[in-house]
């Protein structure tokens, strides 16, 4: 069966071949009668590389859920993509934020307080034993 091209579209744009789409029909389960329990209307989708799965029962026709399916896994594919896209922005960002200069202010309060410590551990002095 051909997919729809708004879903090719969205397959390509994710850098997913369909042969990398593992499908198949199976018979329902759940409420919905005979009908639902004697055909194999619900899709299952699995996407080997990144071990995503899809089941679509939503309704009686086969192409619908098959439709639905695609779309639904085209969903989670993008979402992923989304996903690991923010992960390294936050990782540049990160590193940028580690390895940047300090302003003159930072500068500044940092001198101040490592001043301020020696301050503190200077007056500890030494302990004396007077008995």
């Amino acid at each position: 069966m051909q997919l729809p091209t708004q879903i090719c579209e969205r397959l390509e744009a994710l850098g997913v071949g369909p042969e990398d789409v593992a499908e198949r029909f199976v018979r329902g389960s759940g409420p919905g009668g005979q009908k639902i329990n004697k055909t194999s209307s619900t899709v299952w989708l699995r996407h080997a590389p990144t071990g995503i799965e899809v089941r679509c029962q939503a309704g009686r026709s086969q192409k619908a859920n098959r439709k639905q399916a695609w779309a639904e896994l085209c969903d989670k594919l993008a979402a992923m993509h989304r996903a690991a896209q923010a992960e390294k922005r936050q990782e540049r960002e990160a590193q940028r934020r580690r390895t940047r200069q300090k302003s003159p202010a930072q500068k500044a309060r940092m001198v101040d307080a490592k001043k301020h410590r020696s301050r503190h551990k200077a007056n500890r002095g030494r302990v004396s034993s007077d008995e």
